[in-house]
């Protein structure tokens, strides 16, 4: 499915609405690719199949993937090198914006980064929801496992996520 859409979109100039409905099947894809992404660590982790590649990661480096994966989310401070995994590190910080933008209400989060802590601001009432207390978001379940996994941990703070790499 994700292949035929995109290649209608890459060969194709459609008109609306047919192209409006390429675009809704290509971002559908997306979703679903995501979702497995995320059931697959849950699954590995939660299994004891966790064996994440480790490599040197800047911590500001990531923080700044992660902010481009999500509208409404800036990164900044100064990083550090940590040996840890890349993209779920990254998966995992986007899955907590996400997650603090969407149940937190709150119209924009930063990602603070500061050494190998990367503080994230403001959650609002999303706390209990980010870490897997209260189980409305996968993502953000997932990714606390998965930075527990990592040899992290990631704790709310009042207004904010401390996730320590």
């Amino acid at each position: 499915m994700s292949g035929f859409a995109r290649t209608i979109q890459r060969n194709e100039r459609l008109e609306d609405p047919l192209g409006r409905y390429i675009d809704m099947i290509a971002a559908a894809a997306d979703q679903m690719t995501e979702l497995l992404e995320t059931l697959a660590l849950a699954g590995r982790v939660e299994g004891g199949r966790f064996d994440p590649p480790l490599v040197e990661v800047d911590t500001l480096e990531v923080a700044r993937a992660a902010a481009e994966k999500v509208d409404g989310v800036r990164a900044d401070g100064e990083g550090a090198v940590v040996e840890s995994d890349r993209e779920v590190v990254t998966r995992s910080l986007a899955a907590f914006a996400l997650c603090a933008r969407r149940h937190g209400r709150v119209p924009e989060v930063t990602l603070s980064v500061s050494g190998r802590t990367i503080q994230i601001a403001p959650i609002g009432d999303a706390g209990k929801v980010i870490v897997g207390e209260d189980l409305k978001d996968l993502g953000a379940a997932v990714a606390t496992r998965a930075i527990g996994a990592l040899g992290g941990s990631a704790t709310v703070e009042g207004d904010a996520l401390r996730v320590l790499l």
